[in-house]
């Protein structure tokens, strides 16, 4: 499955971050790094990172550690969905066709998927592209677009008010308005947002984005923690949010 489109308005976006952390092959299946879980695994949490995140980064942020503080039946998946991959159109396909679809065929109760910054947005695109098909997705600071866009919603009431207007393909110029039309699913069915969760610094620099999301979505489920930019936010808001939604279940 590719978005029709899709290529054209990812170059667009990570052109500009073409000299920025890995850039990935999309000739050659997604790299992973399998963190197996303490206890019998029931279900598997697949990480995706930042813009300048390789395996090593996100094996060192301590991701793993906190989401199976939280859950030890969880295997956790880092998966170096880098550039190379949005920039060619087809990071959510890849992403499907090397990780969750071989996930789901070894029978795990549960797949969540967790992204930070670009992987943040990596989340949603696959969500996108195959609704409904994972158990929970964790946001933490993710790239949700720019100025422009964040300032048409607010003047509008928000992003249950926002007028988005007729379905279009995708393009340079609309990619950011589409992904905000996807977002206000989830303000007109409640039930898609359930076990989404969105965490971020109150100094990060991504932080003007995240209070247009946040009425798609409930406080319950909104971790504004101290800090930036940066896995030492994100690692132990992450610990939290699987406490949390544990608890939930």
């Amino acid at each position: 499955m590719r978005f029709r489109g899709c290529s054209c308005w990812l170059v667009f976006f990570f052109a500009t971050l073409a000299a920025c952390g890995p850039r990935g092959n999309p000739l050659v299946k997604v790299p992973t790094a399998f963190v197996p879980a303490p206890h019998t695994a029931q279900r598997l949490v697949v990480v995706l990172p930042g813009r300048g995140d390789n395996l090593r980064a996100l094996e060192t942020s301590g991701i793993a550690a906190a989401v199976q503080g939280a859950w030890p039946d969880a295997d956790v998946m880092l998966a170096e969905l880098a550039m190379g991959y949005y920039r060619a159109g087809i990071a959510p396909q890849r992403l499907h066709d090397d990780v969750i679809a071989p996930a789901r065929a070894r029978g795990y109760r549960e797949i969540w998927l967790l992204g930070a910054s670009m992987g943040g947005m990596g989340v949603l695109l696959y969500d996108r592209a195959y609704p409904g098909e994972l158990d929970g997705m964790v946001l933490l600071a993710p790239y949700l677009g720019d100025r422009p866009i964040l300032e048409e919603i607010t003047a509008a009431g928000g992003i249950a008010r926002w007028n988005a207007g007729a379905m279009q393909e995708i393009n340079a110029d609309n990619f950011q308005h589409e992904l905000w039309r996807h977002l206000q699913t989830w303000s007109v069915d409640p039930a898609k947002a359930r076990n989404v969760w969105l965490a971020y610094g109150d100094s990060d620099r991504l932080r003007k984005a995240m209070p247009v999301l946040a009425p798609a979505l409930r406080s319950e489920q909104i971790l504004v923690r101290d800090g930036g930019h940066a896995w030492s936010v994100w690692s132990p808001a992450a610990a939290e949010i699987f406490t949390r939604a544990g608890a939930r279940q």
